[in-house]
This record gives C-alpha cells, structure tokens and sequence, in this order.
C-alpha cells in the first residue's frame, strides 16, 4: 500500500501538471485570439479539463490571463540573462530569436494590459525589465565619446532599436527575414557602439 506522503505528493505533481496544461493552452488561444474573444470554455477543451476546473485554479479568465504572462516573463527574463553579457552580435541575435518566439506575445500584452485586471503592472514591470536588460547588454559596448547627456541618449536610442515594436516593423511590416532582421538591427545599432561592437561575420 502506498504512503500517505506518496498519495500526496502524486496528487501535487498531477495538479501542478493540470495547471501548466491550462496556462499552455491559454498561450495557445493567445498567439491567434484578442483576449476578449477568448472563452474558457475552449480553455478547458483544449486542455482537456472542465471550466470548473480553470475557475477553481484560477478563479477566471483574467487570473489566468495574469498566470500566463507572468509564467511567460520569468521565461523571458532567463532567456535574456543567458544573452546579456554576450558581444553585441550575439545578443541582437539571440533577441530575434527571442523575439520570433515571444515578440507577439509581448506586444499583445502591452495592447490588452487594459482590458485585464493586474496586467497593467506585470507589463510595467516587464518593461522595467527591458530597459534595464538593455543597459546592461550594451552599456559597456557604447562609444565612450561625448558627455553625460550623449550617453543617455545613446542608451534610449539603444533602448529603441531593441525594442519589439522595432522588430515587429523590420519583420512584418518591412518583410524582412530573421537574419535580414538581425542585420538591419545591427546597422541601426553600429554607429552608438565602439568598433569591436560592429557585426562579426555568421560562421
């Protein structure tokens, strides 16, 4: 006969697996789906659980909406944190690729942040932690010349160039490829940088 610990620790691992059924399938309806269009009840089917059983988890749609987003920014961030102390042509390459992955969801997060109680602030803070990401990831490859104030702009242009809504307009709106992408990225960010910042040819 099993222990009791067992039973519950069993029990434990298949709630928390349930969950993370529930969160990937929200992920799933998000990526093609605007948030007000989103139903549990396709939550649940396509997680293979019962409405009550999203609801009791996570007490609705918007609470799931907040679970997902911050599921999503912890993965974010560590991703992120592996690129951050790379060149700079290994970092712009890595944030496209991050950005293919979670560049949608980034910026559908900031246009529906409104509509969900407690998105606005996982937004703000999710951008608080772009900004810093930024000054760290490039602020010991910037072109030392100038003042105090040059170098401030030089970080906000920076902050600019690596924002998603620039990749989204390089990528979709300019149609342009990954790698043309990372590339433009790059030129836009040469002329800020010292020259061992410049882009390293793809081996």
């Amino acid at each position: 006969m099993k222990s009791r610990p067992y039973r519950m620790s069993a029990r434990a691992d298949a709630a928390e697996l349930t969950g993370e059924r529930i969160v990937d399938a929200m992920l799933e309806r998000l990526a093609v789906t605007p948030y007000d269009r989103i139903r549990l009840e396709d939550i649940a089917s396509d997680a293979g659980v019962t409405v009550q059983t999203v609801i009791r988890r996570f007490g609705g749609k918007p609470g799931l909406m907040t679970t997902t987003v911050e599921r999503e920014l912890g993965r974010i961030a560590a991703a992120r944190e592996a690129a951050a102390h790379a060149s700079p042509t290994e970092t712009i390459r890595a944030l496209v690729d991050h950005y293919e992955r979670y560049g949608g969801l980034i910026l559908k997060t900031y246009a529906e942040a409104p509509l969900v109680p407690g998105l606005p602030e996982l937004a703000a803070r999710g951008r608080e932690y772009h900004l810093d990401w930024c000054r760290r990831a490039f602020g010991d490859h910037l072109d030392p010349g100038g003042d105090e104030s040059i170098r401030r702009r030089r970080l906000a242009q920076v902050i600019a160039i690596c924002d998603a809504t620039t990749w989204r307009i390089l990528r979709l709106d300019g149609g342009l490829d990954p790698d043309e992408t990372e590339q433009a990225l790059l030129e836009l960010l040469a002329p800020l940088l010292v020259p061992s910042g410049r882009r390293e040819p793809r081996t």
